[in-house]
């Protein structure tokens, strides 16, 4: 199976209190097609910038990024927002819906910024959200949802491009037990009966047990990779 995600030898680099501090740190990676990867390590190990990497929200300082086959160092920034609108879908811990919008508004909005028509707009947001059970919910917006219906309302939004890859920061993270196996359930059925690629950062080791792949994180760097890879 071909590769979607390459990076070779990727480091970026902050400056925090006068110090230099490599966030990544020559990271190599390659994630095939429809893989399902758990990211795992501790607090400050390169996680959230290997993320934020991947998701085309941060350029690295060195080393290079394939995404399907495409450098992404030689892209402008708005091919490379281009990009992550149509190939990448997003799920956070904290949903990042917004709070005005009904939950149909809130999985149309990427459609509407890629210029998708209205009438192909709410068909496709009638479609998510009767597949994830909120077909009920469309109208409401987030105040008057569940924490579980908000993380859906999230799923449904990351879908509407139909993305060939999922980024999913610690998505059961503000979920009690209950929701949490309802939110990952639905994101594991993605990956497997749509060969999504699922890339999920997480604490949780019952979690990370839970993936095809398990990588590793500290200081930076990989330090295990489960894949070998």
């Amino acid at each position: 199976m071909s590769d979607l995600i390459r990076l070779d030898a990727v480091s970026r680099r902050f400056t925090l209190g006068g110090s230099e501090v490599a966030a990544l740190d020559r990271v190599s990676l390659r994630v095939a097609e429809g893989e399902y990867l758990a990211v795992m390590g501790p607090s400050g190990s390169g996680k959230s910038t290997l993320l934020n990497v991947l998701g085309l929200l941060d350029r690295p300082d060195e080393g290079r990024y394939w995404l399907g086959g495409e450098d992404t160092a030689t892209l402008s920034e708005p091919a490379l927002a281009q990009l992550r609108g149509h190939r990448i879908g997003f799920v956070f811990q904290s949903f990042h819906l917004i709070s005005r919008l009904t939950a149909r508004e809130n999985v149309e909005l990427p459609l509407m910024l890629c210029g998708i028509a209205p009438t192909e707009r709410h068909r496709r947001s009638q479609r998510l959200l009767g597949e994830l059970g909120l077909e009920n919910r469309a109208g409401h917006r987030p105040a008057e949802l569940s924490g579980g219906q908000r993380q859906r309302v999230a799923i449904a939004r990351a879908m509407a491009m139909a993305p060939r890859l999922i980024l999913a920061d610690e998505p059961t993270g503000n979920l009690d037990s209950h929701s949490g196996e309802e939110v990952i359930t639905l994101l594991e059925g993605l990956n497997r009966e749509q060969g999504i690629t699922l890339v999920v950062v997480t604490h949780d080791p019952r979690l990370g047990e839970r993936a095809g792949r398990r990588i590793l994180m500290n200081d930076g760097h990989i330090n295990t990779d489960s894949g070998g890879g």
